[in-house]
């Protein structure tokens, strides 16, 4: 697996929407802080297009993610926001001037599509973490953490041990993201390949039936066959109907998962939270204990 270059001071980062529309006040606090890390932001007018819930219609989001990833220049795009609309575009991308200069995709949420297709069928390390509309929410943490690993500086996790847990060693890539997008992707060639790697999924504003059926749809497809091992992260303002499912989202996976002697963490703080720590999906990582705490690091 290839890693982009780190990031130098002076390196340009792209923004670009590749689902939900943006405005440019959305985005005023992420523009702030890559200068102030040393960066230059780069964007243009067209990043503000609305069509209906889009920024543009499949087209132009197609090609202004595909000019920034063409452009030599630029050393990281920073997907705006999620939302809905990344995997209605993402074959009509040509990765071939991204994969003779690699560069850092950085998002989450819905953009777990391109976090997921670009180590999956092109071999390049991408990155969950937060993305510029939720500078103004986050913690500085969730923020610095990111920058220094795209700096190329050391960073680890360190989380509480959950009651659901099932310890055991564990190193392995990481791969996973959203648990709504992954299931939308079973079967495609975005969806990651998971024997001998660490899945780690979350997800927000779901109906806890609805977890269930995608981590049984996940089960039935063999997605948990060969795994090192899972990590779970926030599961975020979930739901329930009138009559209740009976099992918080963490019990769900927790028991979809049971057959299973691989390790299970939960409580990673990654996901729709305002201290969303980033992750690299395909470079290798190694969970142990520490104390009383659980740490993630990358070997």
């Amino acid at each position: 697996m290839k890693s982009p270059k780190f990031l130098k001071r002076g390196d340009q980062i792209g923004i670009v929407a590749s689902a939900r529309s943006i405005s440019n006040s959305e985005i005023a606090d992420a523009v702030k802080k890559i200068k102030s890390n040393g960066f230059e932001p780069v964007f243009n007018k067209n990043l503000f297009c609305v069509n209906n819930q889009f920024a543009g219609d499949d087209n132009h989001r197609a090609a202004e993610l595909q000019d920034m990833l063409d452009n030599e220049r630029i050393r990281a795009i920073f997907f705006a926001r999620g939302g809905y609309g990344s995997i209605r575009i993402v074959d009509k991308l040509d990765f071939t001037q991204f994969c003779k200069n690699p560069k850092w995709l950085v998002g989450y949420s819905d953009i777990s599509v391109f976090l997921n297709h670009v180590p999956n069928v092109y071999d390049v390390v991408t990155l969950h973490g937060t993305m510029p509309i939720n500078y103004p929410s986050n913690t500085q943490a969730s923020i610095n953490e990111m920058f220094k690993i795209l700096k190329g500086e050391k960073t680890t996790i360190k989380f509480n041990n959950h009651p659901l847990s099932r310890p055991g060693n564990l190193t392995g890539e990481i791969v996973g993201g959203n648990l709504s997008v992954l299931y939308s992707m079973l079967g495609s060639l975005s969806f990651p390949l998971t024997d001998g790697k660490i899945l780690f999924i979350e997800d927000v504003d779901e109906y806890l039936y609805h977890i269930d059926r995608m981590m049984m749809g996940l089960k039935r497809a063999g997605v948990f066959d060969g795994l090192k091992g899972m990590i779970v992260g926030a599961m975020t303002n979930m739901n329930d109907n009138l009559v209740p499912f009976g099992s918080t989202a963490y019990d769900i996976i927790s028991s979809v998962t049971d057959e299973f002697d691989f390790p299970l963490y939960f409580g990673l703080p990654v996901g729709h939270i305002d201290n969303n720590l980033p992750l690299c999906f395909g470079k290798k990582a190694i969970i142990y204990a520490e104390d009383k705490n659980l740490v993630l690091s990358y070997c």
